[in-house]
């Protein structure tokens, strides 16, 4: 196909794929030209008869698979944003192939033995700490791989692999299947009681989208559901939205993840038991700063039983707020939310329509920019010459002090059907100078909804703290300042790639940021200081509730892949088992259940690594510590530690190692007690 543009050099400004000319039908072929060109590429590296050295193995690995990598990077953002039946086919088709691809390559015995060698080769001694980083973290890749195993064991681990790979692909166009087929439709004028204008806006879209211009309706997106549960005076609907949305995954037929989610553990189990570890858990917290599923669970038992007594205490005043309105029954999960918000407004003076006002999307934007600019001396230009993959998405040149392109920077921010829901970062392009000073193509995707009329929309709080987060973590991949791909931007371990996103949010609430971009969006008018003082007042407010939704999925998460595959056969009494022994409140449920976990089986990447949020949330909080003590939140020195050790490092070296750098010590749990309010 002399046409596909994969097969051609990208001469698009800043080398960005080239979104106008891709089409669906140019992926498979890309594919079955990429693969086996990698395959001869590691090969030769393999079967070179020169002595192994650093250049001739390690840097040649490093560029082995270039084409492979500009097609999957196109690809794999595409099924996330622009998702439709084609590219779900390919997707199905891929993942096992791809999976089985990749696992051949990192089981290859005589690859790992010429790693070994360049490490114990005089070589070794005169090669920077960046090389003998990589060649090392390149090693133990090849050995948790299994690359040490024998033959019989490496053909079943590459059997396992391909198979996990199908089943996470399943396990997220599940999930996508079920939000899209899921409307509540708001029929009359007491359905839509309670709704701001911007909600019904958005939800006037949504159901135009469904050909019912006039109507409105609500998906399934993680933010109109919240929001809904928030506003809505209906007790009836609310529990109709929640119930669906907790159901994803388990409605019976093609859809339902149930088995999928068994298989999935059993899997697992056996490739940890292959590698020669207790559980799965074991197996991936070997190489994260935890490190032991004990060390994560005393974690958990130190933050559990603060956030559950907290969350006692606001059940009960939440179920006095709805007994005044005349619900004498049990307290519901369907109502917390609701009677939350009744409950700030009351002893705050604090209410979300109030707040929404000062929250609007773009000015959102511009605070997360100008904090970087303040931090890392960032500059942020619009470039709306681009063409991009779907016309809502934003482009920004991001410059340094100087006037030097950084990167090149993508906001995708509005939810629509063929977008799976939350909100992530991904990378066009890494950051590498390995071949060229190449700089990075990072994108940020919410699911904000959009109002019909093309109006600002007005965020809630939660989504503001999740643009800033998302933007933590995109700054990290931006920032990125290593020599080797492999360890450039947000390639650390998961219970550390969430300190430089939750570290960002802390200034979203800063008064000088708030001051500043916390206008009226319709009179300009600065967001009132005592209403900013209201927020600090409220700062750990229904902060047990949080805690408990979260660690209830992080318990579930963590056993889930300590037992073994008997224990999980049904996930779902697995998991009910699980809540009654932490003795999970009625009124509460997780943030995510099993069915529609993505996090931890539509790919592995969480897998037992849920608990991430929480073990980063321990840093981030004594890392703006860092900030206060100064008297200055973008003080300097410490912005300049913060860039050289984490934001710009990669993984050069152990997060431990990068953590104490930048502070000079590890911190205790006490500083997330405090921050949560739960101290």
């Amino acid at each position: 196909m002399p046409q596909n543009p994969f097969f051609e050099i990208w001469s698009t400004p800043f080398g960005m794929p080239p979104f106008d000319q891709i089409k669906v039908e140019h992926f498979q072929p890309a594919y079955e030209k990429a693969l086996p060109q990698h395959v001869s590429e590691i090969a030769a590296i393999r079967d070179n008869p020169a002595p192994a050295t650093f250049d001739n193995t390690i840097v040649a690995f490093e560029k082995a698979g270039d084409a492979l990598l500009k097609i999957n990077k196109v690809f794999w953002n595409l099924t996330g944003t622009e998702s439709d039946e084609a590219l779900q086919k390919i997707e199905r088709e891929i993942s096992p192939v791809l999976a089985r691809h990749g696992s051949e390559i990192f089981l290859d015995a005589k690859m790992l033995a010429r790693i070994e060698a360049v490490m114990e080769s005089p070589e070794w001694t005169t090669l920077n700490d960046e090389q003998k980083r990589l060649t090392e973290r390149m090693k133990k890749a090849f050995v948790s791989s299994g690359a040490k195993l024998n033959d019989a064991q490496r053909a079943r681990l590459t059997e396992i692999t391909a198979r996990l790979a199908t089943l996470g692909t399943q396990f997220s166009q599940n999930i996508l299947k079920d939000e899209g087929d899921f409307v509540l439709w708001l029929e009359t004028s007491e359905d839509l009681a309670g709704l701001s204008p911007d909600f019904l806006d958005a939800a006037a879209a949504l159901a135009k989208s469904r050909d019912r211009a006039g109507k409105h309706a609500v998906g399934l997106s993680r933010g109109q559901v919240e929001t809904f549960l928030t506003s809505s005076t209906r007790p009836d609907l609310r529990e109709k939205l929640l119930d669906a949305f907790l159901a994803r995954g388990e409605k019976g037929g093609e859809s339902d993840n149930r088995a999928i989610i068994a298989e999935t553990l059993a899997l697992r189990d056996e490739r940890a038991k292959l590698l020669g570890f207790e559980t799965y858990a074991h197996y991936k917290l070997d190489d994260t700063m935890a490190q032991t599923p004990e060390a994560v669970r005393a974690l958990l038992d130190k933050v559990w039983p603060v956030g559950r007594k907290a969350a006692a205490r606001e059940a009960e005043r939440l179920a006095a707020l709805a007994a005044q309105d005349g619900q004498n029954g049990p307290f519901r999960k369907a109502d917390w939310r609701h009677y939350a918000e009744k409950l700030r407004a009351r002893d705050y003076a604090i209410n979300e329509q109030e707040l929404r006002p000062y929250f609007p999307l773009s000015r959102m934007i511009e605070a997360a920019f100008f904090v970087a600019g303040k931090l890392f001396g960032l500059k942020f230009e619009e470039r709306r010459d681009l063409k991009l993959y779907n016309p809502d998405v934003r482009a920004f040149d991001v410059q340094d002090a100087n006037g030097a392109h950084v990167a090149l920077f993508l906001g995708d921010y509005f939810a629509r059907p063929s977008k799976r829901g939350g909100a992530w970062m991904s990378a066009f392009r890494t950051q590498q100078k390995l071949e060229g000073n190449i700089r990075p193509i990072i994108v940020n995707v919410l699911n904000i909804a959009k109002p019909a009329r093309g109006d600002d929309p007005l965020l809630s709080l939660d989504e503001a703290r999740t643009l800033f987060h998302e933007f933590g973590h995109a700054l990290h991949g931006m920032l990125s300042n290593v020599t080797y791909p492999s360890l450039a931007g947000t390639a650390v371990s998961t219970d550390f790639v969430e300190l430089p996103s939750q570290l960002y949010e802390h200034w979203l609430l800063q008064p000088e940021v708030l001051s500043r971009f916390a206008r009226h969006y319709e009179t300009g008018e600065a967001i009132p200081q005592a209403l900013i003082e209201k927020l600090k007042a409220a700062r750990g407010f229904n902060q047990g509730f949080a805690t408990v939704e979260y660690c209830a999925s992080t318990f579930v998460d963590l056993d889930m892949h300590l037992k073994t595959p008997e224990a999980t056969q049904d996930p779902l009494a697995f998991e009910t088992g699980v809540l009654k022994a932490i003795d999970m409140p009625d009124a509460i449920a997780m943030r995510h259940r099993s069915p529609h976990f993505s996090h931890i089986f539509s790919g592995g990447h969480y897998a037992a690594g849920y608990y991430s949020y929480l073990w980063s949330e321990v840093l981030d909080a004594d890392a703006f510590s860092a900030f206060e003590e100064t008297g200055d939140i973008f003080h300097p020195e410490t912005a300049r530690r913060l860039r050289t050790y984490i934001y710009g490092a990669g993984n050069l070296r152990d997060p431990k190692a990068a953590y104490i750098a930048f502070r000079g010590k590890l911190p205790g749990v006490e500083a997330l007690l405090a921050k949560r309010g739960l101290a």
